[in-house]
């Protein structure tokens, strides 16, 4: 009886040693990501693609900066549009993700995603666009992996140089350099909250597009909070 118990404790033991070895094979390699960047992404390839189909230059707007080199009003109008919860969660806002989950049920199709800024880091760099419930919990894994390995302030930076904010343009350092012509240090507040509201949807409400009533109220309310909050701090807490 007890060489059976044992038996069946060391079957458990390498069944869980084989699904944990191969979870762990099964998540992409983010050794280079701590000290080299990601100078393309899939999502620039899909939009060389796109443009060479709709016959423009291929051309791609990207430019790498450091997250020091990154306005703090910036940093703090991104984090209030996209993530305000950054520092707080493990890679998932798990509150955000069931309100998602239920609305999505309500709606019988995937409406809403409820990614942090690591799961958009994980879904940039290595998904597809495509919205499955398979992608979804790969992408939470993805994040886990990222936050175990890399840090908020390394994921942060990844995510401000390769997010998409408008036609060919990728990282806030090209975005400022189009729309204001100058460095993402130097933005303003209002320049910074200008960024901040085009996301998700770059393309229609970049700083440059004509800017409807909910788009001039969505910048006001983030420039509001950008006041009350001040600019992100130099340790990047709250």
């Amino acid at each position: 009886m007890v060489g059976r118990t044992f038996l069946i404790v060391g079957l458990f033991m390498t069944f869980s040693g084989s699904i944990a070895g191969l979870y762990l094979i099964w998540l992409p390699s983010t050794v280079s990501l701590r000290s080299r960047n990601p100078m393309t992404i899939p999502y620039v390839e899909m939009a060389v693609r796109r443009r060479r189909r709709e016959n423009k230059p291929p051309g791609i707007e990207m430019e790498w900066v450091s997250l020091e080199k990154i306005s703090p009003s910036l940093v703090r109008a991104v984090l209030i549009a996209e993530d305000d919860r950054f520092f707080e969660h493990k890679g998932v806002d798990w509150q955000s993700f069931w309100v998602a989950v239920r609305h999505n049920w309500e709606k019988g199709k995937m409406e809403r995603g409820a990614s942090t800024i690591t799961q958009q880091v994980a879904r940039n760099l290595f998904l597809s666009p495509s919205k499955s419930i398979w992608r979804k919990v790969r992408e939470i894994l993805i994040a886990r992996h990222l936050e175990r390995s890399l840090g908020k302030e390394r994921i942060l930076e990844i995510y401000l140089n390769v997010v998409e904010l408008g036609d060919g343009i990728f990282g806030v350092e090209a975005a400022s350099q189009r729309y204001f012509n100058k460095p993402a240090s130097a933005l303003s507040s209002e320049e910074a909250v200008q960024l901040a509201a085009a996301l998700p949807s770059p393309y229609v409400r970049h700083p440059n597009a004509p800017a409807s009533e909910r788009l001039q109220k969505l910048r006001q309310l983030y420039l509001h909070r950008l006041e009350r909050y001040g600019p992100i701090d130099g340790n990047l807490r709250e």
